[in-house]
């Protein structure tokens, strides 16, 4: 090529470059320069006789998802989280709120930057290619590995897991991770695998440090003790299914039927649920005299009969009917039927 461009050619060139018309033609009486449209095409070169598939890459502005594919990954990871929530609960037997803070597009090494004091999980989204990192901080993490091991929640001063509370991270990971898989099943479905546990973000490269990812930020409270977790995911992962995560497509695609999967979820969650039962032993209304008048060793009559039939509460509903009984030198619930509609008016 031994044809040199003019100065007027050069200058048109990068006129058009800030400008945003599609397709740029120059011409001079040697040569035709012409710009490429963004998607992928088969080019054909007078200097290459094969066609070449190409697919422009502008360094300056590297890819993302747009506004739509965002509010998606919102709605998915606020039910993520209302799913992680209830089974961390069941599973640590202790109330446990997660709650999304924020959704947003960073390079991978701001990313790295926020994180100080944490675990970090190194997944393996089969069948999709690449990494992610689902990530949680000390200060929650122990609390809930203590609470496991039968203790009140403490906090350990120390940023290392020993040999027993490596297992018992992963297996909390994995219930974390079915409901990670049960919010995205209408989007993709896919299977975590842990790669690897790592308290340092230096053995933790998933991908280059000016790569875009998604990262996930999310609240996580148990008693009086709140911290943070995230989940980072990189935008080379995501792109193949980056259609898939159109609103308008995603609503589309939902399945109204229920999965099996996701019953039998529902199924645990429910049956390792801890709720609040009593008996009534009977009533009686008395003057406000009268109670400040009650001294050690005085008997309130009540409105059953000690051989009557006695209501039982679940969560203060009223659900059977029993009658108190011995069980050897035990006081004991006999239930004899089911409460039904008609006898909550009477109960």
């Amino acid at each position: 090529m031994s044809d040199v461009l003019s100065q007027d050619e050069i200058e048109a060139l990068l006129t058009a470059m800030d400008g945003d018309e599609d397709d740029i033609k120059i011409t001079s009486s040697s040569k035709k320069a012409s710009a490429l449209p963004s998607e992928n095409k088969s080019f054909k070169s007078p200097y290459i006789k094969e066609d070449i598939d190409f697919e422009l890459y502008d360094f300056r502005r590297p890819d993302k998802l747009g506004k739509d594919h965002i509010r998606t990954l919102h709605l998915l990871h606020e039910t993520f989280a209302r799913l992680a929530g209830t089974t961390l609960s069941a599973h640590l037997r202790s109330s446990v709120a997660v709650e999304l803070i924020s959704v947003e597009q960073i390079p991978y090494d701001e990313y790295l930057r926020g994180i100080s004091s944490s675990i970090m999980l190194v997944v393996n989204p089969s069948p999709l290619r690449g990494q992610g990192i689902f990530e949680i901080e000390l200060d929650v993490l122990f609390p809930m590995l203590d609470k496991l091991l039968g203790g009140p929640g403490r906090s350990l001063e120390r940023n290392v897991l020993t040999e027993i509370e490596k297992p018992l991270v992963e297996q909390m990971f994995q219930k974390i991770f079915d409901c990670f898989q049960t919010s995205w099943e209408n989007i993709q479905k896919f299977n975590l695998e842990i790669d690897s546990i790592e308290n340092s973000v230096q053995f933790v490269q998933i991908a280059p440090p000016g790569d875009m990812v998604v990262s996930m930020l999310f609240e996580v409270r148990t008693g009086n003790i709140r911290g943070a977790m995230s989940i980072c995911i990189p935008y080379q992962v995501l792109k193949p299914i980056a259609q898939k995560l159109s609103a308008q497509k995603w609503f589309t695609n939902v399945d109204k039927r229920v999965n099996p999967d996701t019953q039998e979820i529902l199924k645990d969650q429910i049956l390792d649920s801890i709720v609040d039962c009593s008996i009534a032993l009977g009533k009686r209304k008395i003057s406000i005299g009268e109670f400040l008048d009650l001294k050690n060793g005085d008997v309130i009559r009540l409105n059953k009969k000690s051989s009557g039939s006695l209501p039982f509460y679940v969560e203060k509903v009223p659900k059977l009917i029993g009658k108190p009984a011995l069980d050897g030198k035990k006081l004991v619930f006999h239930v004899t039927q089911k409460v039904t509609k008609e006898m909550v008016a009477h109960l």
